[in-house]
């Protein structure tokens, strides 16, 4: 349980750090310490970066860093494509699974080790002095599309998504990075909240032992990460965050 705990609040300082990446890294970990599957891990993993999430978001809607908005728009876009996700979950093997997992964790680590500045297209246009988005249809059109791929991806793989969304919130728009990290953690909580009801009533039930321990470190984490967030330079946790994907893609892989 102690080795639990630790992973609970390392995925929560991630999480809090980069305001995603939590769940890509947490089912692996899982897999190693519990012997679980990734179909095993991934209701875990997904519960305890929605809670947590869910934290850092009260934290940005008192901040005002949140375009809550737009994180309600994207969530509710998401819900057709969250339970085909889960539907092609129960369908595709587990060994399929596992190696799409493996690839979505190595192309996020690539782009965070390389890293190069992201050009925004300015699709979705914000207000010059409010900073926040200026809704019209083809604002609506593009987020909505951000969110029918969050879903397909929360729902397949269990994950938050949050690796698709920064980069992602970052091309479409010009939002400040703190603005995308708290939106990104409101969008993260909320489609992890469909995704959680449309698993309970698939008829999955969580090991609550293990779930209490594993969400109560997370979000101990969560806080932790919030508070380093402006105090390590932002090239340096990119870095650190690409290098772990990379080695535990490759294990995982090697493990197979």
């Amino acid at each position: 349980m102690f080795l639990l705990a630790c992973e609970g609040i390392f995925i929560g300082i991630v999480l809090g750090l980069t305001g995603a990446g939590g769940g890509v890294l947490a089912i692996p970990l899982l897999m190693w310490s519990q012997s679980w599957s990734v179909s095993q891990a991934a209701p875990i993993a997904l519960i305890a970066t929605t809670i947590a999430s869910g934290a850092g978001t009260i934290q940005g809607l008192w901040q005002h860093t949140v375009r809550y908005r737009a994180a309600i728009w994207i969530a509710l876009l998401s819900i057709p494509s969250v339970y085909i996700g889960v539907s092609l979950s129960k369908i595709i093997p587990i060994y399929y699974i596992t190696i799409l997992f493996c690839i979505v964790m190595l192309i996020s680590a690539f782009r965070y080790f390389t890293k190069k500045p992201i050009r925004s297209l300015n699709l979705c246009h914000t207000h010059r002095l409010t900073g926040r988005f200026i809704w019209n249809t083809k604002t609506r059109f593009y987020l909505g599309g951000l969110g029918m791929l969050l879903g397909m991806v929360t729902g397949l793989l269990g994950v938050g998504g949050g690796f698709i969304l920064v980069p992602t919130l970052k091309k479409i728009s010009n939002l400040s990075l703190c603005c995308i990290s708290a939106t990104s953690l409101m969008i993260i909580c909320l489609v992890g909240s469909i995704t959680l009801m449309t698993q309970i009533s698939s008829g999955y039930h969580y090991p609550l032992d293990i779930t209490a321990i594993f969400v109560t470190t997370a979000l101990i984490g969560m806080f932790v990460g919030r508070f380093l967030q402006h105090r390590i330079p932002e090239q340096v946790i990119h870095k650190v965050f690409a290098l772990l994907l990379t080695c535990i893609a490759i294990l995982t892989l090697y493990r197979m």
